[in-house]
């Protein structure tokens, strides 16, 4: 067991896991905070892509140990159901949801491009979230979504 203490969505959290915990089962399992989620388990589909330290990473791919110390902000941490995120109110308004399986991570990653890129083409946005894998929709109203929340983000 190893003693895991990072700040989660703005508070500092602590807690004993097995040296082999993943960081999403920390999250999810050790935090109970399930917006985050597990697709794939092999890092292909983006559904458990977090903030480490301000930059997107895949959860299931990285040992709860290694953030130790870091700032790690989930989706509950962007926003709340009463006041969502600029991003989560444009996934919400253009419709780039289907299942809603892969948006956490969707948004996760759109927030981390338009914060590098305040106005992504197309292209821009349709390459920055390539780690992300949705099965439900045919990605035109994503990137329409992405566009709008960038538009958001900015004003």
């Amino acid at each position: 067991m190893t003693k895991v203490n990072i700040t989660l969505n703005g508070k500092a959290v602590s807690a004993d896991v097995p040296d082999n915990t993943l960081l999403v089962s920390f999250i999810r399992d050790t935090m109970a905070l399930t917006g985050t989620h597990v697709g794939c388990d092999t890092s292909q589909c983006g559904a458990c892509i977090v903030h480490l330290d301000g930059e997107s990473v895949k959860s299931c791919t990285m040992l709860a140990v290694s953030a130790e110390g870091a700032e790690v902000t989930t989706i509950e941490g962007i926003g709340s159901a009463e006041s969502l995120h600029p991003m989560q109110q444009a996934f919400h308004e253009n419709h780039g949801l289907q299942c809603g399986y892969c948006t956490p991570g969707m948004v996760m990653s759109a927030i981390e491009l338009v914060g590098k890129n305040p106005n992504p083409s197309d292209k821009d946005i349709r390459e920055g979230l390539e780690g992300n894998i949705c099965r439900c929709t045919g990605y035109h109203n994503i990137v329409k979504s992405v566009q709008a929340g960038a538009q958001m983000m900015g004003d």
